[in-house]
């Protein structure tokens, strides 16, 4: 069954784990003498939670019982590819890697979309996901200009 309100305690996590995209992209604009470093840590970030996003669609592969054999077997292909993608991504100059990997976030999302309308996903879930690829994404769009 679709819960109707926002849970609480993954709303903070999630809203807390954008900190790490939002700190290091205010000091690219303010202390562009470390942009570097300040990089680094926006995009080793993203690929850690680009695993993380991949790895959800892992468990709703394994835990959903109302998807097709079809769906479930894209849903396990799809699950490393954002992994796989934030590994390449930092293998490339940072600004192509940020743009690889915003791109990623946004597939993620379309994904998150489509997997919202053929299964019974939490209600919460998909603004949840919404806003926070949003701001992955923007970060990472923003440190190519940085």
């Amino acid at each position: 069954m679709k819960q109707t309100n926002p849970q609480r305690l993954p709303q903070l996590l999630g809203y807390l784990g954008l900190l790490p995209f939002i700190v290091p992209s205010f000091f690219l604009l303010y202390d562009p003498e470390h942009a570097i470093v300040w990089r680094d840590l926006l995009l080793s970030y993203a690929a850690v939670i680009l695993s993380f996003v991949g790895a959800l669609h892992w468990a709703f592969a394994m835990t959903l019982d109302d998807l097709s054999e079809k769906s479930r077997r894209w849903l396990y292909v799809w699950s490393v590819i954002p992994a796989l993608a934030g590994w390449v991504a930092l293998a490339l100059p940072a600004w192509h890697g940020a743009l690889l990997m915003a791109m990623v976030f946004a597939l993620n999302l379309l994904q998150d979309i489509h997997l919202c309308r053929m299964a019974d996903i939490p209600a919460w879930y998909l603004p949840l996901r919404r806003n926070l690829s949003s701001v992955a994404s923007a970060c990472l769009t923003y440190s190519t200009l940085a």
